[in-house]
């Protein structure tokens, strides 16, 4: 049995904020049919698109760093890519979608 969105988009409980842009990004990436969980590590939010996986981390602002953790995990993650984004639009190129 499938999981309500709203089941697991309330996602992993995680320590710290989240950043003030993942509510868009969440809607805009649901709005389009793709299933998002929130998580805590190692990044933001898994995201799930015909039948592919994404990782995805969630920044307010272009300048925003990676934490050195979110660092490590890019570079050691052999699993794709773990892409930074900060708006909606970003976050649809990012699993694919052409806007």
């Amino acid at each position: 049995m499938r999981p309500s969105r709203h089941g697991w988009a309330h996602g992993i409980p995680r320590k710290g904020r989240r950043d003030e842009t993942e509510p868009e990004i969440v809607a805009a990436l649901e709005a389009v049919g793709c299933d998002v969980v929130k998580l805590s590590m190692p990044c933001d939010l898994l995201v799930g698109r015909g039948g592919v996986n994404y990782l995805l981390e969630v920044k307010s602002t272009p300048r925003s760093k990676l934490t050195p953790d979110e660092k490590r995990f890019a570079d050691w993650w052999r699993g794709g890519t773990v892409r930074v984004v900060t708006t909606p639009e970003e976050a649809l190129r990012a699993v694919g979608l052409r806007l």
